[in-house]
C-alpha cells in the first residue's frame, strides 16, 4: 500500500486527488489547518465514512508557513508521495495579500523540499501543482513548457518562484520533484468567489428569484478550462513517470467569461443579449425557454413551483449581468491556452470533458442545491 501526504486536501482538487487515491489503495494523509469554522465541507462524504477515516485517510493538523510541523509530519508519515496543492490560489486576492501569499505558495515550497532533504526521504516523489498563471502576459500561442513566463500577479510571481525551486531541487539534490503546469480545472466544487462557481451559483439564484443581478469584471478574458477530477488523474500520472519532469494539463481550447456566462444561461433557457461597452456593459433577457430548464432539472411535480416562479419572475428585457470595475485586476492575463501534447505522449493523459458538458454539470449541480434547500 503506498501512502500519500496531501496538502490542501479540503480544496477542490485535494477532495478529487483523495477520492481517486483511495479507488488505488493509497493510505491518504491530508493537513488541514485550524479553523473556528468547519473547513471540510468537500471531503466530508470521506469523514464521516467509519470505514475510512483513520483507516485509510488520516488528517493532521499543519500550515505551510511552519517549518518545524512539516519536518515533524514528515518524520511520522513518511509518504511515498507529496502533493502540495496548498496555496492562497485567489489571483485578485494576491494583490491584497501579497506577502502571504508568497509566503505560501513560494516559500512554503521551499520549506516543503527543505524539509524532505533534512528528514531524508530520498526515495519520495514530490508533485507540485504549478499554474498556468505563470505565462501572465502570453509570449506563445498556445503555451507549453517552453514557453517563456510572464506572470502578472502575486499569485503568479508566488507560483514562479515556486516552480524554479522545484526545478533546482530536482537537478541540484536530485530529488523527484515535478512540476504539473495546470490550465483552469473546474467542477461543481470549486469555490465560490472563483468566476465561473460565480456565475453558475449567480445563475442558479437568479433563475429562483434569490437574486437580481450577477456582476463580473473583464468579460473578454480568455481561459482554457477542464474538469477538476481529469486533472488530479493527470497529477498522478505525473508522479508514476520514470523520471521528474513538468508536464502542462490543459484541453487546448479558449473560450472567454462572456462564453462562460452565455452558455450557462442557456443551460436554463436564458438567452442573453448584450448592450453598451466597457464597464457599461450588460447582458439582458433576449429570450426564455421553460422547456430547456425543465429538461436541465429533470422537471417534476415536486419541481412546478419553481417553474411557475421562474416563467413570472424573470422577463424578457430584465438585465442580469453587470461589470463591477472591483473585480479588475491591477495587471490582466487576456489569454491562456495549453498545449498538452506533451502529457498525451509521455503520460497517455487527455482532457476529455468538453467545455459544454462541463458548464452543464456545473448549473445543473447549483440548480439542484437551489431547488434542494436554497442557498
Amino acid at each position: 500500500m503506498k501512502r500519500a501526504l496531501i496538502t490542501g486536501i479540503t480544496g477542490q482538487d485535494g477532495s478529487y486527488l483523495t477520492e481517486l487515491l483511495l479507488k488505488k489503495e493509497y493510505e491518504v494523509h491530508g493537513i488541514i489547518r485550524r479553523s473556528s469554522s468547519f473547513n471540510t465541507g468537500r471531503i466530508d462524504h470521506l469523514y464521516n465514512d467509519r470505514t475510512v477515516l483513520n483507516k485509510k485517510l488520516f488528517l493532521h493538523y499543519g500550515d505551510l508557513v511552519d517549518t518545524s510541523n512539516l519536518n515533524r509530519l514528515l518524520e511520522k508519515i513518511e509518504p511515498d508521495e507529496i502533493y502540495n496543492l496548498a496555496a492562497q490560489s485567489h489571483v485578485k486576492v494576491s494583490f491584497e495579500v501579497p506577502d502571504y501569499t508568497a509566503q505560501v505558495d513560494a516559500l512554503g515550497t521551499l520549506r516543503f523540499l527543505d524539509a524532505i532533504r533534512e528528514v531524508g526521504l530520498r526515495k519520495v516523489k514530490f508533485y507540485q501543482a504549478s499554474t498556468s498563471e505563470l505565462y501572465g502576459k502570453a509570449r506563445e500561442i498556445p503555451q507549453n513548457e517552453k514557453t517563456p513566463f510572464y506572470p502578472r500577479s502575486p499569485y503568479g510571481v508566488a507560483k514562479l518562484y515556486g516552480f524554479w525551486i522545484i526545478v533546482n531541487y530536482r537537478e541540484a539534490y536530485n530529488i523527484f520533484a515535478s512540476n504539473g503546469i495546470l490550465f483552469n480545472h473546474e467542477s461543481p466544487k470549486r469555490g465560490e468567489t472563483f468566476v465561473t462557481r460565480k456565475i453558475t451559483r449567480a445563475a442558479s439564484r437568479i433563475a429562483t428569484g434569490m437574486q437580481k443581478k450577477l456582476l463580473l469584471g473583464n468579460m473578454d478574458a480568455k481561459r482554457d478550462w477542464g474538469y477538476a477530477p481529469e486533472y488530479c488523474e493527470g497529477m498522478w500520472k505525473i508522479l508514476q513517470n520514470k523520471k521528474a519532469d513538468d508536464f502542462v494539463l490543459a484541453t487546448g481550447e479558449t473560450r472567454t467569461v462572456r462564453e462562460f456566462a452565455e452558455q450557462t444561461f442557456s443551460n436554463l433557457g436564458i438567452k442573453i443579449t448584450w448592450a453598451g461597452k466597457g464597464k457599461n456593459q450588460s447582458g439582458k433577457i433576449k429570450s426564455i425557454d421553460l422547456d430547456k430548464a425543465k429538461k436541465l432539472i429533470g422537471y417534476s411535480s415536486n419541481k412546478r413551483d419553481y417553474i411557475k416562479d421562474f416563467s413570472t419572475k424573470l422577463k424578457k428585457g430584465d438585465t442580469i449581468i453587470g461589470i463591477d470595475p472591483n473585480y479588475y485586476r491591477p495587471t490582466e492575463v487576456d489569454l491562456l491556452i495549453g498545449d498538452p501534447k506533451k502529457a498525451a505522449r509521455e503520460l497517455g493523459w487527455k482532457a476529455k470533458t468538453k467545455f459544454e458538458d462541463l458548464v452543464k454539470l456545473m448549473i445543473k449541480s447549483d440548480m439542484d442545491k437551489v431547488l434542494r434547500r436554497g442557498f
